[in-house]
């Protein structure tokens, strides 16, 4: 495994079983932090920290609901046991909250913001508790990234439940960067354009996907990859003054105007 300009940071990614989180959890070990991965599916999780071990890092893996605000902090505790004290955390973990607005229950609502948005906070909250009692927010090493989405400033059809909840994301970030300014603490965030995921590969395969697609400027999904340098900013040493931003990077798909 690559060392570089994470060394001797501990990073942990929410909803890392697979897609984005696992990806990230990737990037982030090469560029060499020890990364904790946690998600619901725990034999996935040890899978992809197996793999990074496997390939010279430090991994270890934790189930994690972050729907279940209680347990959280007892897991990141686990953490900073295990790897040491946290200065970097992935806010990934999310649920995609389909369903047309006449349709929603209050069962698929409450869903969606459990996990897209408490569970955002709460994580935030815990790891930023964490950070300042280190001292690693007062060395300036704290780094906080929420994963939003083009949900967040673009109206995606069917959708609604979702794109309020990762407007709620954006505005959290912004909120967060403020109050935490002064304690060292950069609170950023990423807003992805389409990229096949668990969530949406069965779309992508239909009629109606491939004709969404056809709509997007480059006609084309984005890779995990593009996100790459963006996160590496955002989790290393070239945050110093950077925090409250929120970038879009979606291959132009939210510009108006259509394919």
């Amino acid at each position: 495994m690559e060392t570089g300009v994470l060394s001797g940071q501990v990073a942990v990614i929410t909803g890392a079983s697979g897609g984005l989180g696992a990806h990230f959890a990737r990037v982030l070990a090469k560029a060499g932090a020890s990364v904790a991965l946690t998600a619901r599916r725990l034999d996935m999780v040890e899978a992809v920290a197996g793999e990074i071990a496997g390939a010279g890092g430090r991994a270890m893996a934790l189930k994690l609901d972050v729907a279940d605000a209680q347990a959280i902090g007892p897991a990141f505790d686990e953490i900073e046991a295990g790897l040491g004290p946290i200065s970097i955390l992935v806010n990934n973990a999310g649920v995609g909250g389909e369903g047309l607005a006449l349709d929603l229950t209050v069962e698929d609502w409450d869903r969606t913001f459990d996990v897209n948005v408490r569970g955002v906070f709460f994580s935030a909250q815990q790891a930023a508790k964490r950070m300042i009692a280190s001292g690693v927010a007062e060395a300036g090493a704290a780094r906080i990234v929420n994963i939003a989405s083009i949900a967040s400033h673009t109206v995606l059809p069917g959708l609604s439940a979702y794109c309020a909840s990762k407007a709620s994301v954006a505005m959290l970030t912004k909120s967060l960067a403020r109050e935490w300014a002064r304690r060292g603490i950069a609170v950023n965030a990423i807003c992805p354009g389409y990229i096949e995921t668990d969530i949406n590969s069965d779309w992508f395969k239909t009629e109606g996907g491939l004709k969404q697609m056809k709509g997007f400027p480059r006609r084309r999904l984005m890779g995990a990859e593009d996100l790459d340098a963006s996160l590496l900013m955002l989790c290393g040493p070239a945050t110093r003054a950077i925090t409250g931003t929120v970038i879009t990077i979606d291959d132009g798909q939210s510009l108006p105007g259509g394919g």
